[in-house]
């Protein structure tokens, strides 16, 4: 039980950059280095000059795989970056990013994030030998590649071969690539990751997140739409729409602006940290408490606490001090080392906790085994009381678009009702944040949400085998009724987020709110 496994795992982060003239490959560094925080496995980087394709790429943080001779050997015009965190593929240097294929005459570089949920059929169309294919980013190569040779040599070679393919690709998937000449970026029909355009003065910019642009120096010119392919080249910017039977869905993962998201990023038009505030806001208005000090749990959970307190007129403080210098933690054998793995990445502050009544606000609960472990330093620091507020509804599915949250038997809110949760988190009262108050909080009206580790609903169907052993274990499931079907084959009442939550008091009493 690593303690990280609180937590959703991050998506990857892409980046890709046209620039003539310009350091093209210290400008991707300092891109996907603004993306650190959408993985932290690996790393690599993808150049043209215009003859060939160079691509450095190892495990590690951004700052560890790239010094001032790794990226001197990526010269050129145009590049694209990754950072990595592992949904499908073991986590191993084979399957960073970005990938390579040389067709004879045509050479790309992919990097995607996201998870496609027919990698097996994708494998077995393009004849890949079964236990062959480690990941869903080498299954797109090898199709993209062979339409490549298909279609020959061509100046738009690459462009045709992923209007010929993408529409095989079932899931999660904003791409960026390069070819020789020019850098490509795609959302799938869904828009389930974000991607985003930028203007340089010499150039442009795609990027997961637009932190990335400022970054880089680039002005943020506007979301790619989901279903739409741009290609950046000498002529400039055109758009394309590759998936002519697929009319666009937009389901932007409802977890970017929840968790994944940097706070400075916008999305939807929307600045994360403000929905972020107002997601403690809300919570303010359903569940008050008397309590003397409002704390967040770093770093996340910092914006939902100062709305929180905003709106409660309670006293807004920090009590646990986060360790930014280390990254992932060891998986330790006992529960007494467990709790040392905890405490590598957060501390109490003592004198603002003793004999004082809480009120903890947290963006979410995977697991538990963090919270849990906080709790029990925060009792152990002389806390009087502690009140849990999350800033989103329970979580209790697993997630097949692109987050790493392990089966439907390891998630706390599948196997437990709310008071169950309060009891084992040792807190006082808990509250989560109905899912309208959190798409109110957001406040992107009209804009279409992917909740599928919410409700339950899957917007695009989860094959039967890709469900097996993921989709069970959970108590919620047998209980609720809750299928991995499709949003197309729902009725209209079943399609209906649900608008409910259930508050925990102290006493066990539930409060509909």
């Amino acid at each position: 039980m690593d303690p990280d496994l609180n937590e959703p795992g991050e998506a990857c982060g892409v980046f890709g950059v046209y620039a003539p003239g310009a350091p093209v490959a210290h400008l991707a560094y300092l891109g996907i280095y603004a993306l650190q925080h959408r993985g932290q496995e690996s790393a690599g980087i993808a150049s043209s000059d215009g003859d060939h394709l160079t691509v450095v790429k190892d495990m590690g943080l951004v700052s560890n795989v790239f010094d001032d001779r790794t990226l001197a050997a990526l010269d050129g015009d145009l590049a694209i970056g990754h950072t990595r965190y592992s949904t499908t593929g073991s986590s191993m240097w084979k399957n960073s990013q970005p990938v390579f294929r040389d067709v004879e005459h045509t050479q790309f570089a992919l990097a995607h994030n996201g998870n496609l949920v027919n990698t097996a059929s994708l494998a077995e169309a393009e004849g890949m030998l079964p236990g062959l294919v480690s990941s869903d980013t080498d299954a797109m190569a090898e199709c993209i590649a062979h339409e490549c040779g298909r279609i020959g040599p061509g100046e738009d070679t690459l462009v045709r071969a992923l209007e010929a393919v993408l529409h095989r690709f079932e899931g999660a998937f904003s791409l960026v690539l390069l070819d020789r000449h020019r850098i490509v970026g795609v959302r799938d029909p869904h828009g389930f990751r974000p991607l985003c355009l930028g203007k340089l003065d010499s150039g442009w910019v795609l990027a997961s997140e637009t932190p990335a642009l400022d970054t880089v120096g680039a002005h943020f010119v506007r979301e790619l739409d989901p279903g739409e392919m741009v290609v950046i080249d000498a002529t400039g910017v055109r758009s394309l729409r590759p998936f002519p039977d697929a009319a666009p869905e937009p389901r932007l993962c409802l977890f970017e602006f929840v968790y994944f998201a940097r706070p400075d990023s916008v999305l939807y038009g929307r600045n994360v940290h403000q929905a972020r505030v107002r997601m403690g806001e809300q919570l303010a208005t359903v569940a008050p408490v008397d309590a003397d000090l409002v704390v967040g749990v770093p770093e996340s959970g910092l914006p939902a606490a100062e709305g929180y307190a905003r709106a409660s007129g309670i006293p807004f403080g920090h009590a646990l001090v986060k360790n930014r210098y280390i990254g992932r933690t060891f998986i330790a054998p006992s529960q007494e080392l467990r709790a040392l793995g905890v405490r590598m990445k957060l501390n109490p502050l003592r004198d603002n906790i003793e004999g004082r009544r809480l009120v903890v606000v947290d963006d979410s609960i995977v697991r538990g085994t963090t919270t849990r472990a906080m709790v029990s330093m925060l009792r152990q620091a002389g806390a009087a009381e502690v009140h849990l507020r999350v800033s989103s509804p329970p979580y209790r599915w697993p997630c097949f678009y692109g987050m790493d949250t392990g089966t439907q038997g390891e998630l706390l809110a599948a196997n437990m009702d709310v008071d169950e949760i309060r009891s084992y988190l040792d807190v006082d009262t808990l509250t989560y944040l109905t899912l309208d108050r959190l798409v109110d909080a957001v406040g992107a009206p009209g804009a279409g949400f992917c909740t599928a580790c919410l409700t339950g609903v899957y917007p695009v169907e989860i094959p039967a085998e890709l469900g097996k052993g993921v989709l069970e274990g959970g108590r919620v499931a047998a209980a609720e009724g809750v299928t991995a079907a499709p949003a197309a084959l729902l009725s209209d009442d079943e399609r209906r987020l649900p608008t409910e939550g259930v508050r925990s008091t102290a006493d066990g009493d539930d409060a509909r709110g």
